[in-house]
């Protein structure tokens, strides 16, 4: 089951490293590129529920087998992608179909760890889970890094061919039994779910291409919020309900979730924001760019350890407190040092960002689950991954927004500032933001004249233009963690988990 995670936490950052030279091949544009790290997490948090379900309907090892293969289909698919006008689309739509088969495998891969361990010694055994296979995200970087450059970008996605090979033997080998449980399939609800997150995502996401003040914006936001109001209302009603509403009595299972909704902000975009910056910033190549996330994964992986020592023996609040609150201040400090364009001196903020995180997922994910609904473990699992991951895609989008905006005020100050009009200087500042946050290298605009000669001499201060940029993204993350931190205060912080079976959801 951990080879089969390991591929979805691999594609949650292996393609940030790639995505400079996948945009120079494909001709993608900035927001194009940020849908295809996006498109991903917004399937898998689409369906993760649905997911789950599915898992309690037909058994954990089926669904496991089903979901390994249309992953690895769509992995061969993605790097199978044509050079042409679709590309684009070729490409976002085949990792969102990746993102729909880890939607499958993750919860039931879960539920089967979840179903061997007993309640005393499921938290050190999710933490194992959850600590080794989300330090396995360390790998995507790394692996990205090095196969595009001796490579080509394109083996970022056939890499998982081999992973799924092993995945479907080792799943073979293993004998594992089938535990169903009866009841049908809730698809208006499945439907509700899918189309108020991607609605509200691509608000989110378009808000600096269409603009704050447009109408389409607002429209994608609100209305996909008003749909995941519609999609709480129709469950509440339904006999077999996709997300059983009932757990979110139990206040500490309603905190574990608004602090994961918190935490995840600022988990899976770093991985994509600190690749871009390092080799825009930095001027760091993939392979560089691949170890300056490193820093952040030490971090993390001691820390989920201790994370769950924790878990086991006092509770989640203390971990939940502990790495909320270093969480922030870890990401406050690593923003404030991104202007000294220095990696080395970056090392203790990244590592004791990471930390933070480390402390709260695994606990988190673990404390929610010990207080599953009967025996229902791919539900309650399927509702805390569909949070965490609608969580990052919403980070996703909201901090590229606030990127390409902050790039784009800082530039046009530094190209008026050396004698270039407002009008044209915001225009040239728009082509310099898309560029950088596309190829993750700047390349001046061609011109001739004033406009191109200030435009290249203001090339070298871009560096630290899209650094003092980034510095909003990480104090935004910094903020999350906070707030974070005050839903942790109001976990009760106690450690019952319920093993007993109660009747089937009806109306409620």
């Amino acid at each position: 089951m951990m080879f089969a995670v390991a591929m979805t936490f691999i594609d949650q950052t292996i393609v940030s490293v790639a995505a400079p030279d996948i945009v120079r091949e494909l001709g993608l544009s900035s927001s194009g590129m940020q849908w295809v790290v996006n498109a991903y997490l917004l399937s898998l948090a689409a369906f993760f529920a649905l997911g789950g379900r599915l898992a309690d309907l037909y058994g954990p090892r089926r669904v496991v087998v089903v979901g390994t293969l249309v992953f690895v289909l769509a992995s061969v698919l993605c790097g199978c992608v044509p050079s042409g006008e679709y590309a684009q689309t070729w490409l976002i739509v085949f990792r969102a179909v990746q993102g729909l088969g880890a939607a499958l495998l993750f919860p039931a891969a879960l539920a089967v760890v979840v179903a061997v361990f007993p309640v005393e010694r499921r938290g050190g055994a999710l933490a194992l889970f959850f600590g080794v296979s989300g330090a396995l995200t360390a790998v995507g970087p790394l692996l990205g890094g090095w196969l595009t450059a001796s490579w080509t970008w394109r083996a970022v996605f056939w890499v998982n061919v081999p992973v799924a090979v092993v995945v479907l033997v080792l799943t073979a080998y293993a004998r594992i039994a089938d535990r169903r449980r009866t009841g049908t399939l809730d698809v208006p609800g499945a439907v509700l779910v899918a189309v108020g997150m991607g609605l509200s995502v691509l608000g989110f996401q378009q808000a600096w291409t269409w603009g704050w003040g447009n109408w389409a914006t607002w429209l994608c936001i609100v209305g996909g919020l008003a749909v995941l109001y519609v999609f709480v209302r129709y469950e509440r009603g339904v006999r077999h309900p996709l997300i059983d509403l009932r757990v979110f009595r139990d206040r500490a299972f309603a905190v574990d979730n608004a602090v994961l909704f918190f935490a995840m902000p600022a988990f899976v975009p770093v991985f994509f924001f600190s690749s871009v910056y390092a080799q825009v910033s930095l001027s760091a190549s993939p392979n560089q760019a691949a170890l300056f996330l490193l820093y952040f994964f030490v971090g993390f992986a001691l820390a989920s350890q201790w994370g769950g020592r924790i878990l086991d023996k006092r509770g989640a609040r203390p971990a939940l407190k502990a790495g909320t609150a270093i969480g922030a201040v870890g990401f406050a400090l690593w923003a404030n040092e991104l202007t000294n364009l220095s990696m080395h001196d970056q090392w203790p903020y990244a590592a004791l960002a990471g930390a933070g995180i480390g402390f709260v997922l695994a606990p988190a994910s673990t404390d929610a689950v010990n207080r599953a609904i009967g025996a229902s473990y791919g539900e309650v699992t399927g509702i805390t991954q569909t949070v965490r991951n609608y969580a990052a895609s919403v980070g996703l989008a909201v901090f590229g927004t606030l990127l390409s905006r902050a790039m784009t005020e800082n530039v046009t100050d530094t190209l008026r500032a050396r004698g270039v009009s407002p009008s044209v200087a915001d225009q040239v500042a728009r082509g310099i933001t898309e560029s950088v946050s596309g190829h993750g290298d700047a390349t001046p605009p061609t011109g001739t004249g004033q406009v191109a000669e200030a435009t290249r001499d203001a090339m070298s201060a871009v560096r630290l233009d899209f650094a003092q940029a980034n510095q909003w993204v990480f104090y935004g993350m910094a903020v999350a963690l906070g707030v974070g931190f005050l839903c942790a205060l109001r976990h009760p912080g106690d450690r019952r988990a319920s093993e007993e079976p109660v009747p089937p959801a009806g109306p409620h």
